[in-house]
């Protein structure tokens, strides 16, 4: 397996922030690019949901569409910071812009979301309400507990954050990131990544294969 990490770019979008849901939704779709969370990094795990990712940004923030196509839809954390990644979960992690470390927002398919800056896979500062209450995400399906074990289940997910929770003021030129799609005590356990992962066991915590986003201004 090719182990180069990807790399992808935001265009920019004028008043990315102020439009509607439904706005938002079709502005990723005609002019986000499109990315595909594809790579398929431990033989163990060979289930495979189509997954592909659109983004976009503005001077203040990136917006991120996750569109997914599996054979079940699981959702049962309803909590902030609780185990989303054990649902049909979408992650989108960037290294810190400004040093070490990174930060992970984790979003299951019903909009709960975890957020946090790490310096490691266990060594974390989870983000407050408050904070978290500033990542701006809706999506197709309503935010309660989900279980469908039939074939064919289709679902996206929009999340939009702000350079601030990035310790940023406008933003910049590039970051470091990468997209995963997972669902840890999903019917079929899967961990998919945008950027390859050369690791031997799965592992989403590792800056070191993050992939490049291009944040342009034409």
């Amino acid at each position: 397996m090719n182990f180069a990490a990807k790399s992808i770019k935001a265009p920019f979008v004028e008043g990315l922030e102020e439009l509607s849901d439904e706005r938002l939704v079709a502005t990723l779709r005609e002019v986000g690019t499109l990315g595909q969370i594809d790579s398929l990094n431990w033989a163990e795990y060979p289930y495979a949901p189509a997954v592909s990712c659109r983004i976009a940004h503005r001077d203040t923030a990136v917006a991120i569409m996750f569109e997914v196509r599996e054979s079940t839809v699981k959702a049962t954390t309803l909590d902030s910071n609780g185990p989303v990644w054990e649902d049909s979960c979408v992650e989108f992690f960037v290294a810190n812009p400004k040093g070490e470390g990174y930060f992970n927002f984790e979003i299951n398919c019903i909009g709960t979301a975890l957020a946090a800056f790490r310096r490691s896979r266990s060594d974390a500062e989870h983000f407050s309400e408050e904070k978290i209450a500033k990542v701006r995400r809706f999506g197709s399906l309503p935010h309660a507990t989900i279980d469908i074990n039939e074939e064919g289940q289709s679902w996206w997910l929009v999340e939009v954050v702000p350079f601030e929770l990035l310790g940023l003021e406008e933003a910049p030129d590039h970051i470091k990131a990468n997209f995963y799609k997972c669902g840890d005590k999903c019917a079929q356990m899967h961990f998919l990544s945008w950027s390859p992962i050369a690791l031997p066991q799965p592992n989403f915590h590792c800056p070191e294969f993050f992939g490049r986003v291009e944040l342009a201004r034409d």
